[in-house]
């Protein structure tokens, strides 16, 4: 992964966030590696890994490119992740040999202008008309947005008092009538990902494309979310050792005060904390991955590695800076771009709060 990244993603990728452009050109070849089927079964074509190996790419690929690495993690830890537990055989059959060859990605839509960490507050609507539903309402910050061949749309169907719990999942394919792309958003970090905001009104599908049982998604999200925040938290440790090779390489070279930058012992501790905190990232990532590969309950430790890879990474990012002095601070070198790209790990897929109130729930509940 290592190799394949340095080799076909790293060359451009200063260049993609400059010119904030999705590179579509890339996908065949993201494909190619199994990077859009990465938990997909090879019998539909993917590379059928476990989510260690899902951390492990995500990583690698932040490690060079941020905006890249949040598509993968997106398109595989919640768009492709949804297909893969709540789908029928039907629909994994049309969808996942198209999703693991490149045709086409997934775009995961819950989020809403106002609705975010509280899931249960959407408002977009699904109502039955005869054998079809007709879906109403707009969704924001959506990943893939404007360029994915088909989104699963969370809607509410059932609107008894029970906030969220009467929310279903939708597969809506990207020429539905009535599905448009709102608009793109202009970001401060990963430029080179797309997010969109995406209007539906009277769009209308088959029931065949309602994605799990009805009233069913509230509790397929929490459980996806546990998997999106392994990604999230991947995607923070790959942009925490790229700053921190940065700055490494960087505190080797420059001299101050007549010695390496490297020699000064404020710097080395900066690097060693740096060095310490990412360390322990990894070993929450994959002790919450390996939960996971295992079976067994992660969700607690999944908001645990979320929280302390986003928010390390985040200071590591912001030390390098520090340690490269005003070249850091300019677009000459490569530092900015990981400070800024970094911080999205501490909002996406929970914010730093959430993931801290969810820690003590169930921290309290036992």
């Amino acid at each position: 992964m290592r190799e394949f990244c340095e080799r076909t993603i790293a060359p451009q990728a200063n260049e993609r966030d400059e010119s904030a452009r999705f590179p579509a050109e890339l996908l065949p070849a993201l494909a190619s590696q199994g990077l859009l089927g990465i938990m997909v079964p090879e019998q539909w074509g993917g590379a059928s890994l476990d989510c260690l190996g899902y951390a492990i790419c995500v990583e690698e690929l932040a490690r060079v490119d941020g905006g890249l690495a949040l598509t993968v993690a997106s398109h595989n830890g919640l768009g492709t992740a949804h297909l893969l537990f709540a789908g029928t055989a039907e629909q994994k059959q049309k969808f996942l040999p198209r999703v693991a060859a490149g045709e086409c990605l997934i775009a995961w839509a819950m989020t809403e202008p106002s609705a975010g960490s509280d899931t249960s507050r959407i408002q977009t609507t699904a109502r039955r008309v005869g054998n079809d539903w007709v879906i109403d309402g707009k969704k924001a910050f959506i990943s893939q947005g404007s360029v994915a061949g088909f989104c699963i749309v969370l809607a509410q169907t059932e609107l008894l008092g029970r906030p969220g719990r009467g929310m279903t999942a939708f597969i809506v394919e990207r020429d539905t009538p009535g599905f448009e792309v709102a608009r793109v958003f202009q970001k401060y970090g990963c430029r080179a990902s797309d997010t969109a905001e995406l209007s539906f009104h009277q769009c209308r599908v088959p029931d065949s494309a309602r994605l799990g049982g009805e009233g069913a998604a509230f509790y397929d999200t929490l459980r996806l979310l546990d998997r999106g925040r392994l990604g999230i938290s991947a995607m923070a440790l790959g942009l925490g050792r790229a700053a921190l090779d940065a700055a490494l390489a960087y505190a080797r070279e420059r001299e101050a005060f007549g010695r390496k930058l490297a020699h000064h012992q404020a710097i080395q501790w900066m690097l060693a904390d740096g060095k310490t905190t990412l360390d322990a990232a990894e070993l929450l990532i994959h002790r919450a991955a390996w939960l996971a590969d295992c079976g067994r309950a992660f969700a607690s430790e999944a908001s645990m590695a979320k929280l302390f890879a986003s928010e390390c990474a985040t200071k590591v990012c912001n030390d390098a800076m520090q340690i490269h002095g005003g070249h850091g601070y300019t677009r000459d070198y490569p530092i900015e771009r990981f400070l800024r790209d970094v911080k999205v790990c501490e909002i996406g897929e929970g914010t730093s709060e959430i993931q801290r109130m969810l820690i003590a729930r169930h921290l309290i509940g036992k």
